[in-house]
């Protein structure tokens, strides 16, 4: 199977899943077990793109100090009720100063 197959089945895949939102009746939509999911999933997705892209190095998991450092520094700047782009800005510096000190 060739990379374009691929890519063309996915493109129908998410074409069929938005037509399948799009025509579901409302009274599935209004049900509260369906707008809990709506709401929860998400913050899942990104809490889990979140994490990969902080502990993972390829297909291995991998602790990267200072990508952790900014992280922590980004959920300590969170707590503290800052701004997203202050709590942008804190983790890429912390993020940076930490490489530089560790090399």
């Amino acid at each position: 199977m060739s990379v374009w197959w691929a890519i063309a089945a996915t493109c129908v895949a998410c074409y069929a899943f938005k037509f399948a939102g799009l025509s579901a009746p409302r009274r599935i939509l209004d049900h509260p077990g369906v707008q809990r999911f709506a709401t929860l999933v998400p913050v899942a997705l990104l809490a889990a793109l979140i994490a990969v892209q902080t502990f993972a190095d390829g297909q291995a998991l991998h602790v990267d100090w200072p990508r952790t450092g900014g992280m922590g520094a980004a959920v300590v700047a969170l707590l503290l009720r800052a701004p997203f782009l202050v709590v942008l800005a804190v983790a890429a510096a912390v993020t940076a100063a930490l490489r530089h000190l560790l090399g």
